[in-house]
């Protein structure tokens, strides 16, 4: 493969107008890059970093065939490769300079470009975590449901939100500072959420949605503290939230899991989630690119 195939921008308006279309056609395979630009374009670059960051497409013949993004201090998050797409975009990146701390993508692409970069650059992938990535069918509430009701979540509720939002990145392994001064640069500003709350009033569970685009609505992230859970109270939130979305014109809800924790897997199975695809991160150790310009 021809490695000029691929065209790389700075900027999120020239990479959406080329690449707009290609992502817009399979949504849930390109739910991160649709995310992503998204965020930047309502927050602006500075929000995440002082740095640009880069967009690039795969394009031959005037039609586009991959696309990826990656953000300051991020690493690259590329759409579905084959291996010698892949193999094409590490020997790119090598040429333009480019350094990388991890990727991020289905499990097939991740591993492609994991393997490809280490031929490049010599940098050592390690695997950081496995996830599943879910499509809802047919949503199918939890019973009995728990004892409460969903409320959304307010600026009263800001430092609790917070507060939760720090629980669940531990969880799950983030290395991310999450306070009223770190919080708009966070993934986790710019969602609606919703706490579960028992009938005295005391929220007990929350979930996140991301805005809707291209009618696509990914629930992120869902949480209960340790002490609170096994008594149903994430499934009845998730299907607030679902629900929800769904009633506000989303044609696709989507949610991660853990592909280790078997509990969640099996929840949202039993809430009418189908899995759609196995996800990886590889981080990169640093070494000194083996190829250049």
């Amino acid at each position: 493969m021809r490695t000029d195939d691929w065209h790389l921008t700075e900027d999120v308006d020239e990479f959406l107008a080329r690449a707009g279309e290609f992502l817009h056609a399979r949504p849930v395979r390109h739910l991160m890059q649709l995310t992503w630009t998204a965020r930047l374009r309502e927050r602006g670059v500075t929000a995440f970093g002082s740095q640009a960051p880069v967009f690039g497409r795969l394009e031959r013949a005037g039609e586009v065939h991959a696309a990826f993004h990656r953000l300051p201090s991020r690493g690259l998050g590329p759409t579905p490769l084959t291996s010698e797409q892949a193999d094409g975009l590490a020997a790119h990146l090598v040429a333009q300079g480019h350094s990388l701390p991890y990727v991020s993508a289905d499990h097939r692409t991740a591993t492609a470009f994991a393997e490809a970069w280490q031929r490049h650059t010599g940098a050592t992938p390690t695997l950081r975590v496995r996830l599943c990535l879910y499509r809802l069918g047919t949503l199918t509430p939890p019973e009995p449901v728990p004892a409460g009701r969903g409320r959304l979540v307010g600026e009263p509720d800001h430092e609790q939100l917070m507060h939760w939002c720090r629980g669940f990145a531990a969880d799950v392994g983030e290395d991310v500072a999450i306070d009223a001064a770190s919080w708009a640069g966070t993934r986790f500003a710019g969602k609606r959420y919703t706490f579960w709350e028992t009938p005295d009033g005391t929220p007990v569970s929350m979930a996140g949605v991301n805005p809707t685009i291209a009618g696509l609505a990914q629930v992120d992230p869902v949480y209960t503290p340790a002490d609170l859970r096994g008594r149903g109270y994430a499934g009845a939130v998730t299907v607030e939230v679902s629900r929800a979305a769904l009633a506000a014109g989303a044609k696709e809800v989507v949610l991660f899991t853990h592909a280790a924790n078997p509990t969640s897997n099996a929840l949202y199975q039993r809430l009418g989630f189908l899995p759609v695809t196995d996800w990886a991160v590889y981080d990169f150790a640093h070494a000194e690119p083996v190829a250049g310009p």
